[in-house]
């Protein structure tokens, strides 16, 4: 029998090139072609180091919005509990990566793209927002770094050795299979979504992609 294309499935076809703008943007494509320029690097470290800290209540929101419109038999709540766990160690990789690059945290400035995208994360937060709706935007969200950094450490990339650490804080095969524990909740949650709920959604995953573009932008001295 032919396996059934699940939602998720349908919208990354339906929306690949978008996709692919956020998963091997030219930013990325410089990290895994061993020719970034480091300055852009140290941009994006600190303004993610900012992001990251927005990112931490909205998981904390989809955790409670996991326990409240969840079917407790498919162990949701622990999969976004290990997520809310790792992004403690997560902000203190940020601080040990920077003090190795010599980038002050405390003096970074939010760009205009990390701002509208941490505004972004917290309207998700609203009780208004369905659980749904705000579990695609972490998957997303998810996704798309564990793609991109996993693309720099394929066999022929020429990723410089001293960001090969950070490709594999996201590439590795255990934040892979994390990522389609997330996946396997989305796409049960659409399954049984309404209509309304689909679309709105949907409408998220595209605002999460064009979010990551403009921040990978920004990263790499574009506007």
């Amino acid at each position: 029998m032919q396996a059934k294309i699940t939602v998720t499935e349908t919208w990354l076809r339906k929306h690949r090139h978008l996709y692919d703008g956020a998963t091997r943007h030219p930013f990325i494509r410089s990290i895994r072609d061993g020719n970034i320029d480091i300055s852009a690097f140290k941009t994006w470290l600190g303004q993610d180091y900012i992001f990251v800290r927005a990112f931490v209540p909205f998981v904390a929101s989809v955790l409670t919005k996991a326990y409240k419109g969840s079917d407790d038999g498919n162990g949701d709540v622990e999969v976004i509990l290990g997520g809310v766990a790792a992004l403690h160690d997560e902000i203190s990789w940020f601080k040990k990566e920077a003090f190795k690059w010599g980038a002050q945290l405390s003096n970074i400035v939010p760009q205009k793209a990390n701002q509208e995208y941490c505004r972004f994360l917290e309207s998700l937060i609203s009780p208004e927002v369905e659980y749904t709706v705000a579990a695609v935007a972490f998957w997303a969200i998810e996704n798309i770094y564990q793609e991109s950094f996993a693309y720099c450490l394929e066999d022929d990339s020429k990723t410089p050795p001293e960001l090969k650490e950070t490709c594999q804080r996201w590439g590795n095969e255990s934040f892979g299979e994390y990522c389609n524990s997330l996946r396997n909740i989305v796409d049960r949650q659409l399954e049984k979504g309404s209509d309304d709920v689909i679309t709105k959604a949907e409408a998220t995953l595209l605002r999460v992609l064009e979010h990551e573009v403009d921040f990978w932008n920004m990263s790499h001295g574009r506007t």
